[in-house]
């Protein structure tokens, strides 16, 4: 028998996340969490986490304790430097000049808010080396507009795919959400990715 969607809320705005969690057959509720996202130089990983699980604890205010909430948080670190969203045209020029032709870090932080269970946390990070690609292939790509809502100015899974020669890691963490590391976080606290294989609700046995 066909097992039940599983139905989870989203503590972000982001459209990526909100695709490939549908992909997967999720049943989405998105929750704007109005946290600011703001990153200090030197980077550690903290920062990422208190983001992360600020976004869930402030959407458990607004919808309550009855569904799982998701909260993510993604940045580009460049040695020790944290590259957020650019806050303009001018800013993300900046930002990909800086990782021109260098590798990075691309850091994911998730939380997990569970009924009944909790908090969880985990984080994953793929390295990414740009290509040393020119500066009309910057003002080219800035002109797009697609720099300015990503995390260090671009996007791997469109235009900005163009500006990259390498990964090593996740790829849907580059896009902003860890799928095989969210599966695992879900199994854990079990709940079923997998509900359209079969299965007769969300809980699964958490062994293996």
């Amino acid at each position: 028998m066909k097992g039940e969607r599983l139905k989870l809320v989203l503590a972000s705005s982001s459209p990526r996340r909100r695709e490939l969690l549908s992909r997967l057959g999720v049943e989405v509720i998105v929750v704007e969490p109005g946290v600011r996202e703001c990153y200090r130089s030197p980077f550690y990983p903290s920062q990422a986490v208190e983001v992360a699980s600020s976004k869930v604890e402030a959407v458990l205010g607004i919808v309550g304790e009855e569904l799982p909430i998701l909260g993510a948080d993604t940045v580009v670190v460049l040695e020790d430097v944290p590259l957020g969203k650019p806050r303009d045209a001018g800013e993300a020029r900046r930002m990909l000049a800086m990782l021109r032709g260098r590798w990075h870090k691309v850091v994911t932080r998730l939380a997990l808010y569970v009924p009944g269970e909790g908090m969880s946390l985990d984080s994953v990070v793929t390295e990414v080396k740009m290509r040393d690609y020119g500066d009309d292939e910057i003002e080219a790509y800035v002109r797009s507009g697609e720099p300015l809502d990503k995390a260090g100015a671009y996007g791997i899974q469109g235009l900005g795919g163009l500006l990259v020669e390498e990964i090593r890691g996740c790829y849907y963490n580059v896009v902003g959400l860890p799928l095989s590391r969210l599966a695992k976080m879900l199994r854990e606290v079990g709940l079923n990715p997998w509900p359209a294989l079969g299965g007769e609700g969300k809980r699964v046995d958490r062994g293996g």
